[in-house]
């Protein structure tokens, strides 16, 4: 049914300028946000997109599975490893170990937001990123939702490369573009953004320009120690482990400054923590590090066992049939076994190390989950209105609009319609598979040759990590790991903020960019 171009793209809008309203300005809870727009995405799929019921329940049932495995497999399973590792009272030996590199808020937050973070995001992805860094940064003693608005902003840049890669090489697939050439326009698409993050993060946890005064060094050295093993790693080897490397030596770069250029501020000193008077040796420090010292082991051995599809360790598989989304037979969708197995791993070999029983484990694993509980049902509802509104054609709509809107000033906005399919979705590979087509697509309408045709597709991987920090999705990961309800509107408003000026950057590098790689 048309009714016209603006109208159809208002209306294809509409389930996200709900949740806009909904959490902003009536404060409503998410998951009862997130559950009328999908409520309104049904009825506009099938009342104005020529949606059947049937179609619209299969792309549900598709969401429903999705969201739970692996998305919310990961998530569940990084939040148990984090309480886990409380419960056995290993973070505090963390904690000690942490604040022995420094004692300064701002540096700590960098180590494990930036560093660690991005470390979790390359090997991991699917929230890990937000949940764990986020959960030890409140366990040291940072303000809840400080530590949940510091980790959204670091989430963002690694994101194109999340999941050893993943994002790039699916972008590759679906444009046919060579994925070493995206991994390395993306990363000098992020360049500059790379460098500003640990400035914002460090501005955020002090809350005034005051707070850059002794840190500017260790800031630098935290982007370029990123930045520099980043681009030599995606220009030589590709996507899959350029975030690895820059998370790596973002972390040896802040030890290093923090030990050369120590701040004694006392403004932005840690709560001291109890100490027990027992001394901290090599094997005890293995130990409380060990659940996540597994998780890197176990992600970096099976990353050469994923298949084209970048599904880790392809051991568990059932298979449902789900609709195609194009009107045609159904397909097989096929259950993989993901990161989040291999965290779940991880925590029980760490735990039953750390002394903790089987059935001691299996309560904690319950009392997260029942703590997740409303989190669980914001996840599942965001990503199944995502299926529908891809389904039914309303992504695309608003894709499409945004393209007519803009002929040759089209690059301006590249990394905005990335943007749109990671907040819809909360995936950058799911934008990469969405709009990835549209980009090289529109590329070629507005003559653009073919090194600027990758550099464009590059920009919806770039939009994406923006995009990553205004996702229902990684709001809601937010806040279950600081443990605070009611704060996705707080943390929504934050993130909009930091969002704005990085897409109207990404927007002004993409258009400027073409043309020198053209």
């Amino acid at each position: 049914m048309k009714k016209g171009l603006d109208f159809l793209f208002l209306i294809a809008l509409s389930p996200i300028l709900w949740l806009a309203i909904a959490l902003c300005a009536l404060h409503m809870q998410p998951h009862k946000a997130c559950l009328l727009a999908l409520l309104i995405s049904v009825v506009v799929g099938i009342g104005l997109y020529d949606m059947t019921t049937v179609h619209a329940i299969q792309s549900i049932l598709e969401g429903m599975a999705l969201a739970c495995w692996p998305i919310l497999l990961v998530i569940i399973a990084a939040i148990f490893t984090y309480n886990l590792s409380e419960h056995t009272k290993g973070m505090e030996d963390i904690k000690r170990m942490l604040t022995s590199v420094s004692n300064d808020r701002r540096v700590l937050i960098l180590l494990i937001g930036w560093g660690f973070g991005g470390f979790m995001e390359g090997m991991a992805g699917f929230g890990t990123a937000i949940a764990i860094p986020a959960s030890m940064l409140v366990g040291i003693g940072v303000n809840p939702i400080l530590a949940a608005s510091v980790c959204l902003v670091a989430n963002s840049v690694p994101t194109a490369y999340g999941s050893i890669g993943i994002p790039l090489v699916t972008l590759g697939n679906v444009t046919g573009t060579d994925a070493t050439t995206l991994a390395t326009y993306t990363c000098l698409q992020l360049a500059p953004l790379t460098i500003l993050c640990p400035f914002i993060m460090t501005l955020v946890a002090g809350g005034s320009l005051k707070a850059l005064n002794g840190m500017v060094a260790t800031c630098l050295g935290a982007a370029l120690g990123f930045l520099i093993p980043e681009l030599a790693v995606a220009v030589t080897m590709g996507p899959e482990l350029a975030v690895v490397a820059g998370s790596i030596g973002a972390m040896g770069a802040i030890i290093a400054c923090a030990k050369m250029f120590p701040v004694n501020d006392p403004a932005y000193a840690m709560p001291a923590h109890e100490e027990t008077g027992e001394k901290l040796t090599v094997s005890k420090a293995i130990t409380a590090w060990l659940p996540f010292i597994l998780i890197f082991v176990f992600l970096l051995a099976t990353s050469k066992l994923i298949p084209a599809i970048h599904d880790p360790l392809n051991l568990i598989k059932t298979s449902v049939l789900i609709y195609d989304g194009e009107g045609g037979a159904p397909y097989t969708f096929t259950w993989v076994a993901t990161p989040g197995v291999l965290i779940f791993l991880a925590a029980f070999i760490g735990g039953s190390k750390q002394g903790a029983g089987f059935g001691e484990m299996l309560g904690v694993l319950k009392d997260t989950v029942v703590g997740l509980r409303f989190t669980i049902l914001t996840i599942i509802s965001v990503i199944a209105t995502a299926k529908v509104m891809g389904y039914a054609g309303m992504t695309h709509e608003i894709a499409e609009a945004a393209v007519a809107a803009t002929g040759h000033a089209y690059p301006c906005i590249a990394a905005f319609i990335g943007s749109i399919g990671t907040f819809i979705t909360g995936s950058a590979t799911s934008s990469c598979v969405l709009f990835g087509k549209l980009q090289t697509e529109a590329a070629q309408a507005i003559g653009a040759t073919p090194a600027a045709q990758a550099w464009i597709a590059a920009a919806n991987a770039t939009g994406a990590c923006a995009g990553k920090m205004i996702s229902i999705q990684s709001i809601a990961i937010a806040v279950a790991a600081i443990k605070t309800a009611g704060a996705d509107g707080k943390l929504l408003a934050f993130a909009a903020k930091v969002y704005v000026p990085f897409i109207i950057v990404m927007g002004l590098i993409v258009y400027l960019g073409q043309t020198l790689v053209g």
